[in-house]
């Protein structure tokens, strides 16, 4: 006889399973009929493609190939478009399908869940950066250096580093906020007039509502949100408000946009998990000082050669 539990476990698998092939097939529909037939197949990363590092700022928000981020991400974009089109389209989606697969953790069904999940298929439609910066967050708890990624494409998102101010984790703040302002330092020597124009164009685009279908939340009503969520966060070590505040202060709120929730999925399971591997890095220094160090004895029971 079929126990309850087991009845219970079988029942959510099926509607796991049916939600994941529902999301799937909606993805599908998205990517080969719906976009397609639009014309909106592949429309950010045309923009990534095609930048001209010479005057990358042209259109408005919501143009076809408008490209909006900062001088040093158009600079890094730039090789790109000495690829063909189709050769630049297997390289940036095989690298979206690397990230996704990271994101998983190696689980085939999470995997195949994120494929399912509707904002993930809108970046699929459009090439969009979003689970990159998935990939960005999570790691970033480890490696603060990365969130300059984060500060120099979509800016605002960076709210996400209030985390290690209100917790006082003052050397990941500092590498994170130093490492930004050493590229955007360098660069701005390089290119100071896209520099100048990309400030410009941040300005007179602040007041211009996003085009359908971003949601119609201002920024300025959403970021307090964000704040609030991430400082809270913070004083509870619940990690899973970092990617949700950097979501809610997205520039424009695009359903798309909520891709990057994909970094919960690889978030350290708590703050002490993301300092474990400094600690052992900072007592295994420690004990190289120590053993170094003139007429400093040997630890009982190790051997010293």
């Amino acid at each position: 006889m079929v126990s309850p539990q087991m009845t219970n476990m079988s029942l959510r698998r099926i509607v796991r399973d049916s939600a994941i092939l529902v999301g799937l097939l909606l993805t599908t529909y998205l990517v080969f009929v719906a976009a397609p037939a639009k014309g909106v197949l592949f429309s950010d990363a045309y923009a990534y493609w095609k930048v001209d590092l010479a005057y990358p700022y042209g259109g408005q928000v919501g143009d076809l190939g408008f490209f909006p981020y900062s001088p040093p991400i158009a600079l890094l974009f730039a090789p790109l478009g000495n690829l063909s089109w189709m050769a630049f389209l297997a390289v940036w989606y095989g690298l979206i399908f690397a990230s996704l697969a990271w994101l998983a953790r190696g689980s085939f069904v999470l995997f195949l869940s994120l494929l399912a999940f509707p904002p993930v298929a809108l970046n699929l439609v459009d090439g969009n950066i979003h689970i990159f910066l998935a990939v960005v967050i999570a790691l970033g708890f480890r490696y603060p250096a990365l969130w300059s990624a984060v500060l120099l494409t979509k800016v605002t998102p960076g709210v996400g580093l209030l985390w290690f101010a209100v917790r006082r984790e003052w050397r990941s703040l500092a590498l994170a906020l130093g490492v930004t302002t050493a590229i955007a330092a360098v660069t701005f020597v390089i290119m100071p007039t896209q520099w100048i124009d990309w400030v410009s164009m941040l300005l007179a685009n602040s007041n211009t509502p996003p085009p359908w279908p971003a949601l119609p939340i201002p920024l300025w009503l959403r970021l307090p949100i964000a704040v609030v969520v991430v400082v809270w966060g913070a004083r509870t070590d619940r990690l899973w408000t970092v990617p949700l505040s950097a979501v809610i202060a997205l520039p424009a709120l695009w359903l798309g946009g909520l891709a990057m929730l994909a970094a919960w999925w690889r978030l350290p399971s708590s703050a002490a998990d993301y300092h474990a591997a400094d600690a052992v890095r900072r007592s295994a220094w420690s004990r190289a000082v120590r053993s170094f160090r003139p007429g400093a004895r040997p630890e009982i029971g190790r051997a010293h050669v």
